[in-house]
């Protein structure tokens, strides 16, 4: 591992202008690409305070042998410059959106002599229209199947197609009217072209002028009683009206835009884009990155909107959920790509919104759906485990994993959890939930849960007889064990079930950092246990911290051990958070109309009516109180007396 400082640049060597800059190893080889609108002062930022630096950027520096620079003149030239050279190296630090399949697009390929319609995946061609991307092959083909009815331009291979022209004879989509014939002369290629670029535009979103041209065709047919070619119209009207319902109206005027949204952790982010063309649907795809560097959401987005429209089409608007860093500059690039100009937007209200909403629940169920892949497998769980046991210098792999998460708003309604994670996979079965009685704090609701936790786990050692066996060494048990009734036994006798807390943790991981893991050390050293061990992640900077350390234990960016960590961590706050909801909901719900004996719900109900909120309730006057049906004098200054903390007057008490 380098020392930055053997490579800093000199002082005052470094320019000030725009530019792009690159970290390289060793070998030479370009491992980060970066740029800043000051090169000096970006550059300066990361060799002035290494300590304060993240982690994976630490691991970059360290990794690094040298650092070198280009001057451009502009932002947007720097921008340009390092999508370049991102592209051109490969850097393995920089973040890369890779696509969670691949995808297929409707291809039309415009640039051969007899245009063919076709299904197409990877590298695009130049002259060559594309559509989509498609979720699946099989719903372009339905569309193609359509659409062929009324446009029927050439779908045969180049070696099909050469064959029909010698032996004069077209395929069979010639025989049924799904093809023009080209191969045969049936039409020239004029025509045919001229039925390309119909398609073309018919999926573009152009799709009214067709539908009025056949309705009249057909209604002129008809007038002349040429009733089977008006019925052959009719049915084409049709199949281009079924092309259509697969592609449902999400935004108005013939809108043209993409709409990207993100979801991520503090590890990986998911993207999703919706292709919006005439206002319609007409693709959608999704990619899953590692998150090498600490990034914005913002940031983000510049990377990826600088990575995904290098090549691609670039549409007139994009709407994305967070403003890039250098908004101005990207958009000056995109609109220098596209030809004319491009707006980036983020959708505050209306159907944009809604539709934003929805690409973002895709792209949050697509990285839920990227972790369950991932922590499935075997190989990788077994690794991740023994990541885990080598990093915090354990005996053996930790098959158990404990977590603990406090949740809470300002001290109040504090609750904690405990999940459970068996050879890498939940046990949901094994979690359990706490109400803090001591709410002091973060670390003394740890030291108290802990307690509570294990103090449990001991009684019923006690009651299987465990205690007493290990404290009897030369006593044989192995009878009592065969029995189930005996020492280490986790199933009740009396209920046949499993004891709640009859299982110890190979590990226990509090969300938090040193505090938090020296007050669960410190509770299980209170109890006399020994033999579990103990570690805090701390959410931040995913730091894993161990009681009495005065460093943190960095797991590398890459290690299964670390995702594995961050999940447990995170099921354990998403339990605590569904817990500490549900407790706060029902204390809402409680209110000091409760304490009035006497007052039913019934009339709890009609007083709520009648004021409209409990504030008015305890403004008005017991005269007031008195008009709601069913209230008497001695409950309405009951009511009284319970909301504004009074004792009701004698007189009250006694009619």
């Amino acid at each position: 591992m380098a020392d930055p400082a053997t490579y800093r640049p000199a002082p005052g060597s470094i320019p000030e202008s725009p530019g792009v800059y690159r970290f390289r190893d060793p070998g030479g080889r370009v491992i980060y690409v970066g740029k800043a609108k000051s090169l000096r002062q970006r550059l300066n930022s990361y060799f002035a305070d290494f300590a304060g630096l993240h982690p994976r950027t630490q691991t970059m520096l360290t990794t690094a042998a040298s650092v070198d620079w280009t001057v451009v003149g502009t932002e947007v030239e720097a921008l340009q410059l390092e999508y370049s050279w991102i592209k051109e190296f490969d850097p393995r630090f920089n973040v890369k959106y890779r696509d969670d399949k691949s995808y297929p697009y409707l291809a039309v390929t415009m640039g051969e002599d007899f245009p063919r319609v076709q299904v197409m995946r990877g590298a695009k061609r130049k002259g060559t229209r594309y559509f989509g991307p498609y979720s699946h092959a099989w719903a372009i083909r339905e569309t193609v199947d359509l659409l062929l009815r009324v446009f029927p331009v050439r779908t045969c291979s180049a070696g099909v197609f050469k064959r029909a022209g010698q032996i004069g004879r077209p395929c069979l989509l010639g025989y049924i009217d799904k093809c023009s014939a080209p191969c045969v002369g049936r039409v020239t290629p004029e025509e045919h072209r001229a039925l390309a670029e119909d398609f073309c535009d018919f999926m573009a979103g152009n799709t009214g002028r067709f539908i009025k041209r056949l309705e009249r065709d057909m209604r002129d047919a008809a007038a002349v009683e040429e009733y089977e070619r008006a019925a052959r119209l009719r049915d084409d009207i049709q199949a281009l009206q079924r092309a259509l319902e697969k592609q449902t109206v999400v935004l108005g005027d013939g809108t043209d835009c993409d709409v990207i949204a993100l979801a991520e952790d503090p590890l990986e982010a998911a993207v999703q884009v919706f292709y919006v063309r005439g206002g319609r649907i007409r693709g959608q795809r999704g990619w899953v990155v590692d998150k090498v560097e600490e990034a914005t959401p913002g940031e983000l987005v510049e990377q990826f909107l600088l990575q995904m429209y290098g090549e691609a089409t670039i549409p007139r608007e994009i709407l994305v959920p967070a403003r890039p860093p250098d908004e101005t500059a990207l958009i000056e690039l995109l609109s220098e790509q596209r030809g004319s100009r491009v707006d980036l937007r983020v959708p505050q209200r209306g159907d944009k919104k809604s539709l934003m909403e929805t690409v973002e629940r895709n792209a949050k169920e697509s990285l839920a759906q990227h972790k369950l892949r991932r922590a499935s497998d075997l190989t990788t769980r077994s690794r991740a485990l023994q990541e885990i046991a080598d990093a915090l210098d354990l005996d053996q792999a930790p098959l158990r994993i404990e977590c603990y998460d406090v949740s809470h708003i300002q001290g109040e309604n504090v609750v904690a959890s405990m999940v459970v994670f068996e050879d890498g996979l939940v046990r949901k079965s094994e979690y359990r939930r706490f109400s803090i009685r001591t709410a002091e704090g973060d670390v003394a609701s740890i030291y108290e849960v802990i307690c509570r936790r294990f103090k449990r786990y001991l009684e019923e050692r006690a009651e299987t007889g465990e205690l007493d066996a290990e404290a009897d060494d030369g006593a044989d048990h192995a009878g009592e064990r065969e029995a189930g009734h005996g020492a280490g036994t986790p199933i009740d006798p009396e209920t046949g079930r499993p004891r709640k807390f009859a299982y110890p943790p190979n590990l226990v991981v509090v969300d938090g950092g040193p505090a938090q893991a020296a007050a669960a050390q410190r509770a299980l050293d209170e109890l006399g246990i020994d033999d579990v061990a103990v570690c805090g992640l701390a959410k931040r900077l995913e730091e894993v911290w161990l009681p009495g350390d005065d460093q943190p234990v960095i797991l590398p960016r890459s290690s299964e051990g670390l995702y594995l960590l961050q999940r447990v961590r995170d099921e354990a706050h998403r339990f605590a958070i569904t817990y500490h909801r549900t407790k706060r909901s029902k204390s809402l719900k409680e209110s000091a109309l409760d304490q009035v004996p006497g007052l039913g719900p019934a009339r709890r109900q009609a007083l709520l009516r009648h004021f409209g909120s409990v504030k008015r309730l305890r403004e008005a006057s017991a005269e007031e109180i008195r008009e709601v049906p069913g209230i008497g004098r001695a409950t309405a200054e009951a009511i009284v007396a319970a909301l504004r903390g009074e004792s009701p007057s004698p007189a009250g008490q006694g009619s």
